[in-house]
C-alpha cells in the first residue's frame, strides 16, 4: 500500500509539474495572449451582432444573443482545450524539451492529464470574461441565469473534451508537417454538427445521429437552458457526456500512446517538418 501511495505522489507531483510549467509559458507569452483574447471578443462580437440583424421584438432578441454568446464562448472554451492538447508536441518541440520530457519518469496519463487540466482552468477563465465582457458590450440581460448550474454542467463535459483532445494530439506526432492543423480540422467538424449556432433539429438526420456523440451538444443544450430559462443539471444532458468520458479518455491514451511508438520508431519524435 505504502508503494502505491507514493507512486501515486509521484504521479501527481508531475501533473502539477506540467500544470505549473504551462503556466510559465503563459506568463512568457501573456501578450500574444492578450492579443488573441482581442480578437475572440471581436470575433464573438460579429456574432452576437446577428441578434440584432433579424429585427426581432426586444425580448426574443434578447434570448437569441444570449443563446449566440452561449455558444460561442463554449465553442472558445472547446478551442482552448483543443488548442493546448492538438500542440502538446508543438509545444515541446518549440521549447525543445521534447525529448526531456518523453524520457521523464511521468506517465503519458499524467502528461496529457496535466496538458488537459491546465487547458481547462485557463478556458475556463477566459470563456468567463469573454462572457460578461461582450453581455456587458451588447447589453444583453440574463434575470433567470443559474450560472452555478452551467459551469458544473461544462465543468462535467470538459472531462468529454479532454479524452477528444487527447485523441487529436496524437496528430502532430504522426505527421510534424500537417498534425496541427488536422487537429483544427477535426474541431471544425465537431462544430458543424453540435449546434453551436442554430439548433441540432435544423440538420438532416445523418447528421443529428453524429450530433450525438458529440459532448458539446449537450454542453450546448444545457448552459442555454441554465442560462437562458434558470434551468438546473439535467441529468439527461449529464449521462452521455460521463460516457463519453469514460470511452474517450481511455480511448485518447491509447492511441497517443500507439502514436508515440510510431513517431519514435520512424524517428519523427523531435521533428519539426
Amino acid at each position: 500500500m505504502t508503494a502505491i501511495a507514493a507512486t501515486l505522489r509521484s504521479e501527481l507531483i508531475g501533473l502539477g509539474g506540467i500544470v505549473e510549467r504551462n503556466v510559465y509559458l503563459t506568463k512568457r507569452y501573456f501578450l500574444w495572449d492578450l492579443a488573441f483574447m482581442v480578437w475572440t471578443i471581436a470575433n464573438t462580437l460579429t456574432i452576437v451582432f446577428i441578434a440584432r440583424a433579424v429585427h426581432l421584438p426586444q425580448a426574443q432578441e434578447n434570448i437569441l444573443a444570449t443563446e449566440l454568446l452561449v455558444g460561442a464562448v463554449i465553442w472558445a472554451f472547446l478551442g482552448i482545450i483543443f488548442e493546448f492538447l492538438t500542440e502538446t508536441v508543438a509545444w515541446e518541440r518549440w521549447e525543445g524539451t521534447i525529448e526531456y520530457t518523453f524520457m521523464a519518469p511521468l506517465s503519458r496519463s499524467m502528461h496529457l492529464g496535466g496538458m488537459g487540466v491546465f487547458a481547462v482552468l485557463y478556458g475556463l477563465i477566459r470563456a468567463t470574461i469573454l462572457f460578461f465582457v461582450v453581455a456587458a458590450f451588447i447589453g444583453i440581460h440574463m434575470p433567470d441565469a443559474n450560472f452555478g448550474a452551467a459551469l458544473a454542467l461544462l465543468g462535467i463535459a470538459s472531462f468529454s473534451f479532454i479524452g477528444i483532445g487527447m485523441m487529436t494530439s496524437v496528430l502532430p506526432l504522426i505527421s510534424p508537417e500537417k498534425g496541427a492543423q488536422l487537429g483544427f480540422v477535426m474541431q471544425g467538424m465537431m462544430l458543424v454538427v453540435s449546434g453551436v449556432y442554430y439548433p441540432v433539429s435544423v440538420m438532416p438526420h445523418w447528421m443529428q445521429a453524429i450530433a450525438k456523440v458529440s459532448p458539446a451538444t449537450y454542453a450546448l443544450r444545457g448552459d442555454r437552458a441554465s442560462i437562458v430559462r434558470g434551468a438546473g443539471l439535467a441529468w439527461a444532458d449529464v449521462w452521455p457526456l460521463l460516457i463519453i468520458a469514460v470511452v474517450a479518455i481511455p480511448l485518447g491514451l491509447a492511441i497517443f500512446k500507439r502514436g508515440e511508438r510510431y513517431a519514435k520508431k520512424h524517428g519523427k519524435l523531435k521533428r519539426s517538418g
